[in-house]
């Protein structure tokens, strides 16, 4: 894991940028995303070659100038034009070169990226649900995103960069050396003066930098949630006091904005600066060596350029370190995910024919130890028939189709279909088998026929607008600017809640699933359109195994058998006759339903 200088960002402050991060296990972060560098062989091969080249060339560049002035010192015009031709060839070599470099670079790096970010995905969609229910989505979706951007950010500029830099330490300075010892003595020194004020200044900009994207983020957090809550906040009249805390903040952003960025533009003055007097110290002391006949003009002259060439890579470097830092903390919270068990995808394929015969034998289940959802649940549901459980909300309903899907899998206990447990299937194969419609309707921003047909890849538009009708969704349909091919913008915000449940049935009935299961499926729907689909809803129904979750007591008055669940057990169970006559739970909560409460 990545060691953080805070703790990570959940909910309404996710916007919020933490300081840079470190990572705990550099070495090992460092060989397991080299090991994503060996498909890329031949571009990590070609760009080590250029860089090593262009680095060569900027190098040589000074040294075929400083021939010239000799040259043109000593009166020898004649090769002045050669050498200059040398000079303008390496500079336009390093151009040419750099231009190449960037290019390779950011192929390399968008490349890496793009495997490791499939790497991920696939990993995340394997992940068993419990691991996403634990982890906030936020956080998988920062790993995806701003991770990965990092990473990439660091290969295609920092990666060359480091490398240029570090060959260009050492080729300066071992051309230098040739020229004058005493000279490149002093460009050593003004170069860690430069290094330890890069370290101050860094360190004082840091404290702002990291207090504005505080800031930043509560302020990004308070407006996300004026947009939210809008209503709200009109309703209860809070328009004055969340302006007021608005511009309170915004003023603190202001004023740590000014700070931070007055420092940070510091930064080129002072490194010009410490150039600057690097270039007078070299001027004065080359001009003294010069007079004294240890080294010539030319020499003074490349090496005014050789100080500065000098010095630019340290910076950059010194610069690149919070990047870098930042980028293997990012690549370390990927790998972490990597690393996590997927789910359990071994098992046999569910026969073809399959009748639909349930039963969940003395099961219990418990999301945290020592606490149980469901405790020792029995129950059998027979093929075609329709079971109905009801509850107060935490009485383990929705647990059971959690259960039953193995989006969990059971502690104690079986389950079985048709007499075999269904641990012993393949999950996919198992969750083929099931159509389910939710209460929250998930949907995509694609177009109508796509929502409808995800339940059967390939269905025919045909197929589409029959399920369509059968839950008594193309009527609004055909309303759409587009019908069928109209695009649902926003995973469908432009629909009402009803509309989008409808489209949910659709998809429901193109699946054509042996066991069907409603959680709640008509919640959103309002009472006249709710009766205008029942018998849609019993024909889907109809010879199928069926498990319904409802709040809403008069939907299930026909379910063979109602299942009343209190704390994980079952309490009552019966027909809706039966339950009423016995005065229990089922009773209390038909009644207060009928008086209009909530249960």
């Amino acid at each position: 894991m990545a060691k953080k200088g805070a703790a990570p960002l959940i909910g309404p402050r996710r916007h919020m940028q933490a300081p840079v991060e470190h990572a705990m296990h550099r070495k090992a972060t460092c060989l397991r995303l080299l090991h994503y560098f060996r498909a890329e062989q031949w571009r990590v091969a070609l760009l080590t070659l250029i860089v090593a080249v262009s680095v060569a060339a900027g190098v040589s560049a000074p040294v075929f100038m400083s021939w010239a002035i000799d040259a043109i010192t000593a009166a020898a015009y004649e090769k002045v034009p050669d050498i200059l031709l040398w000079m303008f060839g390496a500079f336009a070599l390093y151009a040419v070169l750099l231009f190449f470099q960037g290019r390779l670079s950011a192929r390399l790096s968008q490349s890496i990226i793009r495997r490791l970010r499939k790497d991920l995905f696939e990993k995340i969609n394997g992940l068993p649900l419990v691991y996403l229910d634990r982890h906030p989505h936020g956080d998988l979706m920062s790993r995806m995103t701003n991770d990965a951007d990092n990473i990439a950010t660091v290969i295609s500029t920092s990666l060359g960069t480091m490398f240029a830099g570090l060959l260009s330490i050492i080729g300066t300075t071992a051309v230098m050396l040739s020229f004058s010892v005493p000279l490149t003595a002093l460009t050593w020194l003004t170069a860690v003066v430069t290094v330890l004020m890069t370290k101050y200044i860094a360190a004082k900009m840091g404290r702002y930098f990291r207090e504005r994207q505080e800031l930043l983020g509560r302020l990004n957090s308070m407006v996300e949630e004026e947009v939210m809550a809008v209503r709200t906040v009109k309703a209860y009249a809070r328009e004055a006091k969340v302006t007021a805390d608005f511009v309170q903040t915004a003023d603190s952003l202001t004023k740590t904005g000014i700070r931070a960025e007055s420092i940070g533009s510091s930064m080129g003055p002072v490194m010009n600066t410490i150039s600057n007097f690097s270039f007078v110290i070299v001027s004065v002391f080359g001009a003294y060596f010069a007079l004294r006949g240890w080294i010539t003009v030319g020499v003074i002259s490349a090496f005014t350029i050789y100080s500065k060439q000098f010095s630019r890579p340290i910076n950059e470097m010194a610069q690149l370190y919070g990047q870098i830092e930042t980028a293997l903390a990012g690549a370390e919270r990927i790998f972490s995910v990597l690393d996590e068990p997927g789910e359990r995808r071994q098992g046999r394929e569910v026969p073809d024919v399959v009748h639909g015969d349930i039963e969940f034998r003395h099961v219990s289940f418990s999301y945290v130890p020592e606490k149980r959802v469901i405790d020792d649940f029995s129950l059998r549901i027979g093929a075609g028939r329709k079971i109905a459980l009801v509850g107060a909300t935490g009485s383990g309903k929705t647990t059971i189709v959690n259960l039953l899907m193995r989006f969990y899998e059971i502690d104690e206990g079986r389950i079985l279909l048709d007499g075999q447990d269904i641990r012993t299937y393949a999950p996919v194969s198992l969750r083929k088998l099931v159509g389910i419609v939710l209460q929250d309707t998930v949907l995509f921003s694609d177009t109508v026929r796509y929502n409808i047909a995800y339940a059967k890849p390939g269905a025919t538009l045909d197929e589409v607008q029959r399920a369509a009708e059968f839950a008594h969704a193309d009527a609004f349909i055909q309303h759409l600017p587009q019908q069928y091919d109209t695009v649902l913008q926003g995973a469908g915000a432009g629909l009402s809640a009803g509309q989008r449940q409808l489209l949910a049935i659709a998809r429901a009935c193109l699946a054509s699933p042996r066991i069907l299961i409603l959680d709640e499926a008509t919640s959103n729907v309002d009472t006249r359109t709710e009766a205008s689909i029942q018998d849609a809803m019993a024909r889907l129904m109809h010879d199928r195994t069926c498990l319904i979750i409802a709040h809403r007591l008069s939907t299930i008055r026909d379910a063979d058998e109602i299942i009343v669940m209190d704390q994980g057990r079952i309490v009552e169970h019966g027909r809706h006759e039966e339950l009423l006559q016995q005065n229990g739970r089922y009773r209390a909560l038909y009644e207060t339903q009928f008086a209009g409460q909530e249960s």
